[in-house]
């Protein structure tokens, strides 16, 4: 069973690019169905339906709600296809199984003054040199806020995935021109624009911050760890908790709520559903569709400004 896995796991890293954090979520799916398989001594070849929604029900009994369930079927699924498809099993025991319904939650998102809390709390004060001077290099917390600073700025006028964020490369980041060009799903590259406040904290940190954080280090990474690393997803989840908290925001704040926050602002302000999709790197607009709910606040909001009986 393993071994299938592992065929599977080689197949859609590098037949289909899909990108490494999908990969391992495929790989802990496919792990609960191993283990589910070993217990019974069955092989994917002798798994008929009644294993499958067996298995299925195990997951919800172990707590897993409809959307967790979910997504596991949409991956034993593409294995078992896989499999049938390569010739390793007679038939695919999902075929006729459907997907548990799953009802839509529209995206949490900050308000404006929320932002503006988060980013102004996040905001650092360096210190600066006589008239005419740059301003001398921080000591090592002001360096690490700055670098908070920038990484909020460049997240919220992006509105990228953190693993987006947190992958750019120097040379990725375009100051002059006003954008930066990142690596998405599927290795799709997008060219971003950056807002005057990105832009004004990115040149922050790459002129006073980050030649600290480097520790005279080579590195490609834009954004360094306290020890002259490539920062991580874990230690970009734990300081926006801080920032978050010192900000006073009792939303459980994570890097896609800032996400979802870019694309509700936008379309609150005009932005065509298409041009947020572009942004977002959304393969499908069915995805991007969901920040519509915005939309129709702002037609029931008009509604009861102008109608005479609202």
């Amino acid at each position: 069973m393993r071994n299938d896995v592992q065929a599977f796991l080689n197949y859609v890293l590098v037949e289909r690019g899909l990108a490494a954090n999908t990969v391992a979520a495929y790989r802990h799916d496919l792990e609960k169905l191993a283990a589910f398989c070993e217990e019974r001594r069955l092989a994917p070849a002798h798994m008929e339906r009644p294993h499958v929604v067996d298995f299925l029900g195990r997951l919800y009994q172990r707590g897993l709600d409809s959307r967790s369930v979910a997504r596991v079927l949409v991956t034993v699924r593409n294995f078992f296809r896989f499999l049938r498809r390569e010739r390793m099993i007679p038939h695919d025991p999902t075929e006729h199984i459907e997907s548990p319904r799953v009802w839509k939650r529209l995206p949490k998102f900050l308000s404006l003054e929320e932002v503006e809390r988060l980013l102004g709390t996040a905001r650092p004060r360096l210190p600066r040199g006589r008239a005419g001077q740059a301003g001398r290099a921080p000591e090592k917390s002001a360096a690490v806020a700055t670098r908070d600073h920038a990484m909020l700025e460049v997240l919220y006028a992006t509105g990228l995935r953190v693993s987006e964020l947190v992958s750019l490369k120097v040379t990725d980041v375009q100051l002059e021109a006003g954008y930066l060009r990142c690596v998405g799903k599927g290795n799709k590259e997008r060219v971003l624009p950056l807002g005057r406040e990105a832009l004004r904290a990115l040149e922050t940190y790459l002129e006073q911050a980050r030649p600290s954080l480097a520790k005279r280090r080579t590195s490609p990474h834009l954004f360094l760890s306290q020890r002259g690393q490539g920062m991580t997803r874990q230690n970009f989840w734990r300081l926006l908790g801080q920032r978050a908290r010192a900000a006073g925001i009792r939303t459980r704040l994570t890097p896609h709520v800032l996400r979802h926050s870019f694309a509700t602002h936008l379309l609150e302000r005009g932005a065509d559903l298409r041009s947020v999709q572009l942004l977002l790197g959304h393969a499908d607009i069915s995805t991007t569709q969901i920040y519509t709910h915005v939309a129709q606040e702002r037609l029931k909001q008009v509604y009861r400004a102008h109608h005479p009986r609202a």
